[in-house]
């Protein structure tokens, strides 16, 4: 009999050992997956950011574009009033 309740305890601690050790592993997992996403969310706003300001670019460069444009035109009608 006592040979039971002595493996039955060792089994309780074993199974205590287990849970805590478990735990234990869960946080510091829990812990690295946060600070990876962290890492990657600053890389998507970093990423976002630059693709925003691709859009102003692009833009500006079709006003750019349009102004030259009309430069040319008026240069063109002055050359022909001047001829």
């Amino acid at each position: 009999m006592e040979t039971v309740i002595a493996t039955i305890g060792a089994a309780l601690v074993s199974a205590a050992a287990a849970i805590i050790v478990g735990a234990i592993q869960h946080r510091k997992s829990e812990a690295l997956m946060e600070y990876k996403l962290d890492g990657l969310t600053k890389q998507v706003e970093k990423h976002n950011n630059l693709i925003e300001r691709t859009y102003e670019i692009e833009k500006d460069v079709e006003v750019i574009k349009n102004d030259i444009k009309v430069a040319n035109h008026r240069i063109d009608d002055l050359e022909k009033k001047g001829a």
